[in-house]
């Protein structure tokens, strides 16, 4: 046999590349597969990545804004069943600003807008597994619109372990805003608030999340502490107080394994050591 000939040929290599693609599958295959109950990776006490959860509905529409409510319940579940601590935006702003201690793998819920479904199916789950939660409102549509909560409804969830916060008064982008309409849906919708529950509001979830520096600064001058978006990515010692990251949680085809797969993300700057604006 020509072992020259042979080695030189394309065959030889071709069958040589299917050799080593085959070993790598298999290789794969005996890796053990993710499920629903794995434990997210620990990180160092420096090292701590705070999960800001950000939903919006629980109900059973089909769109990727509502998580189901036995979807949600699984998932309240599993922060319970893997070790998760509920926070408040209290808690989390002291313990940014080094004045406040943070439990085992911290967890802050948050829902956005003020859908009455949050009263009516995430409100029993959360008071079920004893877990708090934030809801930041738009105040404009309370005890007004269909399908959006009551001032009523959010007296008696801030007396089990619900905090409300502010999401403006009408959900406006406030990037297309001139200055005194920015103002007016900061302040407006903290003095709303304010009034009719009766402590301060400190808070604010940017509408959509887009937010600039300039409307950081408004949002400060109203007498807010802190700013939240919709970044994808943990909040940790680096985050901006008035950009604070938050992963948010959808519907979608794996709705509770792409919930694990969430809770373990890591942004590619945290990867790469790189730091945030």
């Amino acid at each position: 046999m020509n072992w020259k000939k042979l080695i030189g040929g394309r065959q030889f290599w071709s069958l040589l590349a299917v050799l080593a693609i085959l070993f790598g599958v298999l290789l794969m295959m005996d890796r053990p597969q993710e499920t629903m109950t794995e434990e997210p990776m620990a990180s160092s006490e420096d090292e701590v990545k705070i999960l800001v959860l950000n939903y919006h509905m629980v109900n059973t529409m089909f769109i990727s804004l509502a998580v189901e409510p036995r979807d949600f319940d699984i998932q309240m579940k599993y922060l319970v069943d893997h070790g998760y601590h509920t926070i408040t935006p209290d808690e989390l702003y002291e313990a940014l600003k080094g004045s406040g201690k943070l439990p085992e793998r911290p967890v802050l819920i948050t829902f956005d807008d003020g859908y009455e479904d949050n009263y009516t199916n995430a409100y029993p789950i959360l008071r079920k597994y004893g877990l708090k939660a934030t809801i930041f409102v738009v105040t404009g549509f309370l005890s007004k619109r269909d399908g959006y909560l009551t001032w009523d409804q959010l007296r008696e969830m801030e007396q089990n372990g619900i905090t409300i916060e502010s999401h403006t008064v009408t959900h406006a982008p406030l990037p297309e805003l001139p200055d005194d309409r920015i103002y007016e849906e900061l302040a407006e919708s903290k003095r709303q608030a304010e009034e009719e529950l009766g402590h301060p509001i400190e808070y604010i979830a940017y509408p959509t999340g887009v937010h600039d520096l300039h409307i950081a600064e408004i949002a400060r001058a109203c007498g807010y502490k802190a700013g939240f978006t919709v970044k994808y990515s943990n909040v940790d010692k680096n985050s901006n107080i008035f950009a604070l990251e938050r992963v948010p949680i959808f519907r979608t085809e794996n709705t509770n394994q792409d919930f694990v797969e969430r809770l373990r993300y890591t942004s590619n700057l945290t990867q790469f050591g790189w730091t945030r604006n």
